[in-house]
């Protein structure tokens, strides 16, 4: 029992108390106007007390333990009382009426705002949102998420156009004048291999055979001997590298009609590239066949398990969350200002959606903590809530019944004068 509860309830004893001594004390004296008017206040102020006490003590239990009809009213209509406790909150004082009119008057960005501007750059909100994230990079399993890496891989891979990435080389290719610089580079590789000393002997040696295994007759087969007699392997390479280099050299100036009839060669058969249906079918079987045999899992988990450790190392970095985490969340608040009144609506309406939706249980849950009471600890928590003023009350009712006896004796006993 509180000191408060204890003090009141010993203030209304001490009333009664009060009362009981002065009816008691006055009896031996009456025949006095004085005494007489004193002895109907005590007994008045005590009649009151006693009225209030019963009163008072009918509302939890019975007094004195008698059973009287009408008393013990709290525990007797303790279902009634919860019930009516029960629709006053749901119907009056927490309706769903007034909690969405309450909820819509609630500026939530506006309150939200400032606080979250403050707490921001705060020691403590800077360690909890880095600790907080390293825990969400720590829980990620690895060996789950390289099936899905890898799925997606081959999603993407398997999607990808041949014929697209063909058009694309062949663009490229064009626009980086690919079809000279392929050329020149030609020329510049056969121009290096016709000057090496041994050149000369293997196109004298190839051309010899080639004109042995000649097969003309008549004339031609007179002057191929001829040829033949004449010529070396040796004279016969020379003649033919000279051939070839005055080819080459013509190759390489701009303006020769041969070199343009290449480039231009060239150019159709890099276009050509995109209607290669033959190329296109063999790199799209070569690219199934790779990525059904295509073991990736390993070489994803290492790549994972690599980049969550370097991520880790990272955000515990000082520079991390000033250039990095912090530009984002007041990118976060920013959105947030220019879009206060959308975003205010947009959680007014929710919590305006729960409430229509769980508004039954406001009072459910008020009569499952009411039943969870046992009638003794339900009164002792009326008695400690209102305690004090009920005592208050059997006080009241013995001093009202003094003031009240001391009228009544003192109009008795002036009517009895008359």
């Amino acid at each position: 029992m509180s000191s408060k509860k204890k003090e009141s309830k010993q203030i209304a004893l001490y009333s009664l108390i009060i009362m009981g001594i002065g009816f008691i004390a006055t009896i031996p004296f009456q025949g006095t106007f004085w005494v007489d008017l004193l002895q109907g206040g005590f007994e008045a102020g005590l009649v009151g007390g006693l009225a209030d006490w019963f009163a008072v003590t009918a509302l939890f239990r019975h007094p004195l333990g008698i059973p009287i009809p009408h008393t013990a009213l709290l525990p007797n209509n303790r279902n009634r009382i919860t019930q009516a406790l029960v629709r006053t909150i749901k119907r009056d004082w927490l309706s769903k009426e007034s909690i969405q009119e309450k909820v819509q008057e609630v500026p939530f960005t506006e309150k939200l705002i400032p606080i979250l501007n403050k707490q921001v750059r705060t020691e403590i909100t800077r360690k909890a949102m880095i600790n907080l994230i390293q825990q969400a990079i720590k829980s990620i399993d690895i060996e789950k998420l390289t099936p899905v890496v890898k799925k997606q891989i081959i999603s993407v891979l398997s999607t990808i156009e041949v014929k697209k990435i063909l058009q694309y080389i062949s663009t490229l290719l064009l626009n980086e004048q690919f079809d000279k610089k392929a050329l020149d580079y030609l020329l510049q590789k056969a121009e290096v291999w016709l000057n090496q000393p041994q050149t000369k002997y293997k196109l004298g040696n190839i051309s010899m055979n080639v004109l042995n295994n000649v097969e003309v007759d008549g004339f031609l087969q007179f002057a191929v001997k001829s040829l033949q007699s004449i010529l070396n392997e040796e004279k016969l390479g020379s003649i033919i590298k000279n051939v070839l280099i005055s080819g080459i050299n013509s190759l390489k100036h701009e303006e020769d009609p041969n070199r343009e009839a290449l480039i231009q060669y060239i150019q159709k058969e890099i276009q050509a590239i995109n209607d290669n249906h033959k190329l296109i079918v063999l790199l799209e079987n070569w690219r199934k066949d790779a990525l059904e045999k295509w073991k990736p899992d390993n070489k994803i988990t290492e790549v994972l398990s690599s980049l969550k450790e370097k991520t880790l190392e990272f955000i515990v970095e000082d520079s991390f969350f000033d250039s990095y985490l912090v530009p984002i969340i007041s990118q976060v608040l920013d959105y947030l200002k220019v879009n206060q009144s959308q975003i205010d609506q947009w959680i007014q309406n929710q919590i305006t959606l729960f409430v229509e939706k769980n508004h039954s249980k406001i009072g459910h849950l008020v009569q499952e903590n009411l039943e969870k009471l046992s009638n003794d600890e339900l009164i002792d928590m009326v008695e400690n809530n209102l305690g004090k003023d009920l005592q208050w009350i059997r006080v009241n009712g013995a001093v009202c019944g003094f003031f009240i006896g001391l009228i009544l004796t003192g109009i008795h006993a002036l009517l009895r004068l008359i």
